[in-house]
């Protein structure tokens, strides 16, 4: 038996919380058959220590199973999860620290689901994506999807399949996916379609360490990290995972979504996030005819903004194309970039980074 056709046996071990192999996750360092015995060794980076003895149990009950083995040795060498201090500046005491190739980390945030936050994520993403590919910069775009429990982000952005990882073991790292020049990761590509994610604060902040420390982002000007919504401990634990240089609160116009887009914002002035402003999406409708309809009431992104201290981004209308976009994985930035939509996301675009150039600035 050789050690690849072992590896292929190994194949049927998912890594604890993934539907993903530890063959793929280059967690197999090594594998040998020799006089019915099979000899397998694992590089593991974990400050858990069940992760181990789980694993090993289920490797060896799977190389148990192999016809002709009668004995396994299996070693795992484990590599203690680090946390690198937040430098200094940093919004938040026990942060990890973002990459020094990533310049700007902004969330983007509701409170409230069901208000279009991940579609406005998108959007967002791609129009910055246009910005800086006009100004001779492409690639320079980064969309994290965090929004563990319901990861919509690949199918707006038209990406199926799983990333590429480079490298073994504990060094090994996850290679985005990337479209319409945004480099995105998400929950998405690890798990399987029918596969629900059910975990508890810490496993959260754990896949979001792994998606700042162990995804090769490469150069980024602006990193949007999509976050799910709510105010409890998941968002703080994201919030707190990463130091962000501001959030982008999205909100519709009715108070059932203003009122919890308001908590959400505040939760962002307690941690010390800078906020960069909210965006009013499914602001109105344009009938046939030329006239506008409020169909979720209006000023309650300006509301929002004023009780937050900070401004409104930019009102995005309530077309069937955005939403037809999302389904089909080909945002309206992309499809119609001459669109009234896809205007106003540009020119959230540019908001935004006016917004984050002065951020800096009062930084420094």
């Amino acid at each position: 038996m050789t050690p690849e056709q072992i590896k292929e046996h190994l194949k049927q071990v998912k890594y604890p919380g993934f539907s993903r192999d530890i063959v793929s996750f280059g967690l197999v360092r090594s594998a040998g058959f020799v006089d019915g015995t099979v000899k397998v060794s694992l590089a593991l980076t974990s400050s858990d220590p069940k992760m181990p003895v789980q694993l090993k149990n289920e490797v060896e009950q799977c190389l148990r199973a192999i016809p002709g083995v009668k004995d396994t040795i299996v070693e795992i060498s484990v590599a203690p999860a680090k946390t690198p201090a937040a430098p200094a500046g940093g919004n938040i005491a026990g942060t990890t620290a973002a990459p020094r190739t990533i310049k700007h980390a902004v969330a983007i945030a509701s409170g409230k689901g069901g208000v279009g936050k991940s579609t406005f994520a998108v959007n967002l993403a791609c129009a910055l994506a246009q910005v800086f590919e006009q100004a001779g910069r492409s690639g320079r775009v980064g969309l994290m999807d965090c929004d563990i429990y319901g990861p919509s982000v690949p199918l707006m952005m038209g990406i199926s399949g799983r990333p590429e990882v480079e490298g073994n073991g504990p060094e090994a790292m996850l290679l985005p996916m990337e479209r319409y020049g945004v480099k995105v990761m998400s929950m998405g590509f690890l798990v399987d379609d029918n596969t629900p994610v059910v975990w508890r604060g810490p496993m959260i902040m754990k896949t979001v360490q792994q998606f700042v420390q162990n995804v090769r982002w490469g150069e980024l000007d602006v990193l949007l990290i999509d976050l799910p919504p709510g105010t409890g401990d998941a968002q703080l634990s994201l919030v707190q995972t990463l130091p962000l240089d501001g959030a982008v609160i999205v909100t519709t116009p009715q108070p059932a979504a203003t009122n919890v887009a308001r908590k959400g914002g505040l939760m962002f002035q307690k941690v010390n996030v800078p906020l960069l402003g909210v965006a009013e999406n499914m602001s109105y409708f344009t009938d046939p005819a030329g006239k506008k309809h409020m169909l979720f009431g209006s000023g309650g992104g300006m509301i929002t903004a004023e009780k937050l201290g900070t401004s409104l981004l930019g009102q995005v209308p309530l077309i069937p194309e955005i939403r037809e976009g999302g389904d089909a994985g080909a945002p309206i930035v992309v499809t119609a970039p001459e669109s009234v939509a896809a205007q106003v996301f540009r020119e959230i675009a540019a908001t935004l980074l006016e917004q984050l150039s002065r951020t800096a600035a009062v930084r420094m």
